[in-house]
């Protein structure tokens, strides 16, 4: 029997098979892991039950200023300054801890302090707060490469909450509408 035969059957001469008539092929029995026949409608059924209720509605979806910002100084605070090493007060985020994988954790963390610049792009902060973001993101970002040493820098440089600070700041400065 050729490989070609194993991934297309041939259709019977006889015309008995199921694609004989139709062209269609016939489904066949659902079969679960004990051998058991399901229903068709059954799985359908079965996965109803995974629907996701985020609440109110979609977390990423149209929010207040007051949401966006709380979102984002937990986002920091979480990637900068979750936990303490005991012992010491040094604080240190899972900016810090996802780092340690080479290169890729730098990547995941840095695409996060990117998301963080884009939400205050969408707050409305002006381009010179933003290029200046940038600049902590990118500059946390490059020597965040830097095996161990740019571990340590991530911990001490803390980019996302010098960028929290400097959205605060400006926002502070505009009248409230």
């Amino acid at each position: 029997m050729s490989d070609d035969d194993i991934l297309a059957p041939r259709r019977s001469r006889s015309g008995s098979g199921p694609r004989a008539t139709s062209g269609k092929a016939a489904p066949g029995p659902i079969i679960d892991q004990e051998g058991h026949e399901i229903r068709p409608e059954t799985p359908e059924q079965g996965f109803r039950q995974f629907r996701f209720d985020f609440g109110q509605g979609n977390p990423f979806g149209n929010l207040t200023r007051e949401q966006r910002i709380a979102r984002i100084e937990a986002i920091a605070k979480l990637l900068d300054i979750a936990f303490v090493l005991p012992g010491t007060n040094i604080r240190y985020g899972i900016d810090g801890l996802i780092g340690l994988i080479p290169v890729v954790g730098d990547i995941i963390t840095t695409a996060i302090s990117l998301w963080l610049v884009r939400e205050a792009r969408a707050l409305g902060a002006p381009w010179y707060i933003t290029t200046r973001m940038l600049g902590n993101v990118a500059l946390d970002g490059v020597v965040g490469i830097v095996p161990f040493a740019g571990d340590a820098f991530d911990v001490m440089f803390r980019a996302n909450m010098r960028n929290v600070r400097l959205l605060r700041r400006w926002l502070e400065k505009q009248p409230r509408m």
